[in-house]
């Protein structure tokens, strides 16, 4: 896998769920987030989903582009999906860590980069020791109200070997 990333609020907030936010320090050399992005998981939402173990992280780096984010994904993404983007290209990073479907299609098919998703993220945990059952940490993360779809879920579980 890649050694550097950019992440979107949906993966650090499910893995921050489960405390499994150290899995991507162990999955990568560099792991930064937007200032958009960083913005939306300290507002945590109605849940503050993961806030506690993300505050106490202090190896994923904060970034503000130097760019300003393209007009397309302005108009076509949230902002904090729109900044991943754009400082994944800014900054010449391949690998973005998007769960939402339609920024993922914009990232890999108009931007040429490389997604993944929190799924994917706890199926290369498997594969390193770093986790035991994937089945398990989705459930987690279902049960704390994360959203992973039913054949998101089938794939990494037959990816993992626990099918």
């Amino acid at each position: 896998m890649n050694d550097k990333a950019i992440c979107n609020t949906g993966p650090i907030v499910a893995l921050s769920m489960i405390d499994g936010i150290d899995i991507l320090r162990h999955l990568f050399e560099f792991v930064a987030v937007p200032e958009a992005v960083h913005k939306e998981i300290l507002e945590g939402g109605t849940t503050n989903a993961g806030l506690a173990n993300y505050r106490k992280v202090k190896w994923i780096k904060v970034m503000r582009p130097s760019n300003p984010v393209d007009p397309l994904l302005r108009t076509s993404l949230d902002a904090g999906e729109a900044a991943v983007i754009g400082l994944a290209r800014e900054l010449s990073v391949n690998l973005v860590l998007i769960d939402e479907r339609k920024a993922r299609r914009i990232a890999r098919t108009i931007y040429g980069l490389h997604v993944i998703g929190s799924a994917r993220v706890l199926v290369e945990a498997k594969r390193r020791g770093l986790l035991d059952n994937v089945g398990a940490a989705i459930q987690a993360m279902r049960d704390g109200g994360y959203w992973i779809g039913d054949s998101i879920a089938e794939v990494a579980l037959k990816q993992a070997g626990e099918t």
